[in-house]
């Protein structure tokens, strides 16, 4: 019989930063972290998340890192149609960059994926205050969404100014579990470590770049966490099982290796009771594959049955744990 421990974490949200849900992990052995992603939280609310969230829950608080990614700031969303003009304002306006010194990087000819329903538009004209773009397929422009730069690859900081002072609270605090966003190479692996010499880290694998320096990551660290969603920007959605599985191969050349995965276990119970026949499948062959994890994202951080999505991953666990080796 299979018996290592197979762990799930918890990204908290708007569903389940409440005292019910947090007393709940609590009591649920499988839940072995929840998750603040930064992304997604105000700097100026996460002494008082943490402080709340230890009242009624002893389940260790991972940082997520923002990471270098660009996203959207947008004041009222909208839908475009192909070949609409989008206008994006360096620093006052509808459209915003985050990180702002994205705005600096633009090149004219710049294809941007922005968010995940298929937005693309192209740069066609730079002026100092603002960037002009046509679309070339159609979506929804929305706030804090991520913007993938399809065409070549930017040079951005590994960690957010807000990272840096989210990491100086948590510390304060005693956080003792932080995750790097978009781990790039080994020297973003070296530069993590240098900050939290003496923390447990997490190092998130859902970039081209990533992939591109598997090896040389997953030699000099211990925890990684794939975020097929990000990834699925970067090299194509029917790739994802393939690189899912190269990345268990290569941590099994080494010892002492924790591989994580993230992104779409239960989506359709964000909004159901009851999951889909093929996300019991990814379960079970993600676990197969030698998960040490499973991550819930949007299930528990937005979705309508946050609980019932963490009991069923236990019971998918229980039933991976009695199957004959």
């Amino acid at each position: 019989m299979n018996n290592k421990k197979i762990e799930i974490f918890c990204t908290l949200g708007p569903s389940s930063i409440n005292s019910r849900f947090l007393k709940s992990i609590s009591k649920k052995k499988n839940v072995s972290l929840v998750r603040l992603n930064m992304s997604h939280i105000s700097i100026n609310k996460l002494k008082n998340f943490i402080i709340y969230i230890r009242k009624f829950t002893n389940c260790p608080i991972c940082i997520d890192t923002e990471g270098a990614q660009i996203r959207t700031k947008i004041k009222k969303s909208s839908y475009f149609k192909v070949n609409q003009i989008i206008k994006i304002n360096r620093s006052k306006g509808n459209f915003t960059f985050y990180p702002p010194e994205v705005f600096e990087k633009i090149r004219r000819g710049d294809i941007l994926d922005i968010g995940f329903d298929d937005l693309k538009a192209k740069v066609i004209k730079i002026k100092q205050k603002f960037i002009i773009c046509k679309t070339v397929s159609s979506g929804k422009l929305e706030n804090n969404k991520g913007i993938n730069i399809s065409n070549r690859k930017i040079k951005l900081s590994f960690l957010t100014n807000k990272d840096l002072l989210a990491i100086k609270i948590a510390k304060q605090l005693k956080i003792k579990n932080f995750a790097l966003s978009f781990t790039n190479n080994l020297e973003d692996v070296k530069k993590f470590n240098q900050i939290l010499p003496n923390q447990n880290k997490i190092f998130k694998i859902e970039s081209k770049s990533a992939i591109n320096n598997l090896t040389s990551i997953i030699k000099n660290a211990n925890n990684f966490l794939i975020d097929r969603g990000d990834l699925s920007k970067e090299i194509k959605i029917e790739n994802i099982p393939t690189i899912q599985r190269k990345i268990f191969k290569i941590s099994k050349k080494y010892k002492n290796k924790n591989v994580f995965v993230a992104t779409n276990f239960l989506e359709s119970m964000i909004l159901n009771k009851y999951p889909s026949r093929g996300e019991a499948n990814d379960i079970f062959s993600t676990l197969e594959m030698g998960a040490k994890g499973l991550v819930l994202a949007a299930e528990t951080a937005i979705g309508h049955h946050p609980e019932k999505t963490i009991d069923f991953l236990d019971k998918m666990i229980s039933v991976f744990k009695k199957k004959k080796n």
